[in-house]
């Protein structure tokens, strides 16, 4: 079992930054390749961004590509998401998604899912 709570977001102008942080409990973390999605107002929920479990892949959204950054930090339990020239079309709340396979892009390839942090960029 893993559980997943977001933190950092937030409102923000066009073209500023966030820093999303995802804390994971549980002994298992580093096993699990981990995600991050998003979910606008009358839309499904789509892929942002993944990184494996040892952190030495990593794969994005072609929306997202140039400015958003997927790290995590084994030790601390923690993934992040770097998110730099932000544009209103970023609007969504932001989840956090652990699973047992890399290269996951669809949200069925994850197991645990956090509550999600609301994060609005406006124009």
């Amino acid at each position: 079992q893993v559980q997943l709570v977001e933190s950092g977001g937030g409102l923000v102008q066009a073209g500023g930054s966030l820093r999303l942080s995802c804390a994971a409990s549980g002994r298992t973390f580093s096993s699990y390749a981990m995600g991050w999605f998003r979910q606008a107002p009358g839309k499904e929920r789509e892929f942002v961004a993944g990184i494996s479990w040892s952190g030495g892949t990593t794969y994005y959204a072609d929306s997202v590509k140039g400015r958003f950054t997927i790290s995590r930090d084994n030790a601390k339990n923690t993934v992040y998401l770097q998110m730099i020239s932000l544009k209103p079309e970023d609007t969504a709340v932001y989840y956090c998604a652990a699973g047992t396979s890399d290269y996951g892009f669809g949200v069925h390839e994850y197991d645990y899912w956090g509550q999600g942090t609301q994060v609005t960029v406006s124009s």
